[in-house]
């Protein structure tokens, strides 16, 4: 399995963030969150201690045209989590076209992200709306779990053994079969 180091992921993320706009523009965008721009809008679930991590993604993801809608940017939430949030949260998931799991070492320690992943496979896995982005630690370790094996995942493309495309990204499927990341975002 071929996945990002955090390190590769930030590293591709600040990139594009040099080449298109600053990280605050995408925070404002985000914070705004409108569909209406882009051509699809994602549920980012994620855990608050990977949150340098969360606005790398967010400039990833904005970068390729896609609404991030991240839930401690939004500015309904209430303060403290309770029921409201996760209402709030449920119909987040179910908004936006896709969900994508940050899925750190911290976020499969979350109970919040995976019961957000529970709704996002009840309602986006068989219309294949739903994905995982891992990402290792230095070693290129990544715990997981093995339920998160029956769903996709964006993984980078390799040059050769040492280096990634900087703007090529597949997602593979468990059964082995493998899209681009464009096409599967554009679903």
């Amino acid at each position: 399995m071929a996945i990002f180091t955090k390190a590769q992921f930030i590293n591709i993320a600040q990139t594009k963030t040099t080449s298109v706009k600053n990280f605050k523009s995408f925070v404002i965008e985000a914070r705004l969150f409108s569909k209406s721009n882009a051509t699809t809008s994602i549920f980012l679930s994620h855990s608050h201690n990977d949150k340098d991590l969360i606005e790398q993604a967010i400039t990833f993801f904005r970068t390729l045209n896609i609404s991030v809608y991240v839930d401690w940017m939004d500015e309904t939430m209430p303060e403290k989590t309770n029921g409201v949030t996760a209402s709030k949260i449920k119909s987040k998931i179910l908004l936006n076209d896709k969900f994508i799991l940050l899925a750190t070492d911290a976020a499969l320690d979350s109970k919040w992200c995976n019961w957000e992943i529970g709704i996002g496979d009840a309602y986006k896995l068989h219309s294949d709306k739903i994905c995982l982005l891992p990402l290792s630690d230095s070693r290129g370790n990544w715990i997981g779990n093995e339920y998160l094996q029956i769903y996709p995942r964006i993984e980078p493309v390799q040059k050769d053994n040492y280096s990634l495309y900087d703007n090529i990204f597949k997602v593979k499927y468990p059964d082995g079969k493998e899209t681009w990341l464009n096409d599967w975002l554009k679903k």
